[in-house]
């Protein structure tokens, strides 16, 4: 069941530290791994919860086209502002097959689209000339990169070149300073949950041109993403989230909270930052 009074609270504390914008059903969302009730049911408390403040982004990051087209539906009923897309997977795909998909949802969605290049997830890359040809429908609003490929990354920010509007994104915390520096719009990181106005904070460093600054940044976003390493990744997020009181650290079976241990260890790391967790 979705506890939609710690939605409200992860909400406004990522709206009360600087944030434009929730993306709600991504990865660290887990929207894959929710029924069509409880991403319904995220949707419409991130809303509520929103006010209007900012507006709400939902994943339908479904394997098929015609899972995504149902969930981008019930996605539009509850109020979302735009969908993330990105590849669909289980089977290998070509870029033919991702922009099919893309385009099919679409024409059959007012909604505009967000779209969302994670091959960790999806096993199926989008490629900068897949992206560039779709980027030509000014209802794909830019895109969101967590690749962790800076190459790739440098071709959705030529797209630019040809459509200013287009906004390219960067969801690889490693790569926030290097990407804001190169001329990226934003950043959508999983860590902002709990450390919001540190991705502000560099946010702001970068666009007034302070590299020292940013570098400095950088330096303690990478020491948080050490956390990652202490169990998988999601589960010690969420233990991060949880120990600052940002929900309750449990994630989607078949996954596991992180253990005693592993909080204890991930607690060490967020205390180093200045973070005051309750292990």
């Amino acid at each position: 069941e979705l506890d939609g009074d710690a939605l409200a609270t992860v909400v406004n504390h990522i709206l009360g530290g600087g944030c434009s914008g929730l993306f709600v059903l991504g990865g660290c969302g887990e929207g894959a791994w929710l029924t069509r009730e409880q991403r319904s049911a995220v949707i419409r408390a991130a809303t509520r919860a929103a006010g209007g403040r900012a507006p709400v982004l939902a994943g339908v990051m479904l394997p098929a086209s015609g899972a995504a087209i149902e969930a981008a539906r019930q996605a539009a009923d509850d109020g979302a502002d735009a969908l993330v897309v990105g590849s669909p997977y289980y089977f290998n795909v070509d870029a033919v097959a991702q922009q099919r998909h893309v385009e099919t949802i679409l024409s059959a969605m007012p909604l505009p689209i967000l779209l969302y290049n994670i091959p960790q997830a999806t096993h199926n890359p989008l490629a900068p000339s897949t992206v560039a040809r779709l980027a030509q429908d000014p209802r794909i609003l830019g895109i969101k990169d967590s690749a962790g490929d800076f190459e790739a990354f440098q071709g959705f920010l030529a797209i630019k070149k040809r459509r200013a509007d287009f906004r390219v994104l960067q969801g690889n915390e490693h790569f926030a300073s290097a990407s804001l520096l190169q001329g990226a719009d934003g950043l959508v990181p999983g860590m902002a949950n709990f450390a919001p106005a540190l991705f502000v904070s560099l946010h702001h460093a970068a666009a007034r041109g302070e590299v020292a600054a940013c570098a400095a940044l950088q330096e303690k976003i990478t020491d948080l993403c050490a956390l990652h390493g202490h169990g998988h990744w999601l589960p010690a997020l969420k233990a991060a989230c949880a120990m600052l009181g940002l929900g309750n650290g449990v994630p989607s079976l078949p996954l596991l909270p992180a253990t005693a241990e592993q909080r204890r260890a991930i607690a060490v790391i967020l205390a180093r930052h200045g973070f005051h967790p309750n292990p």
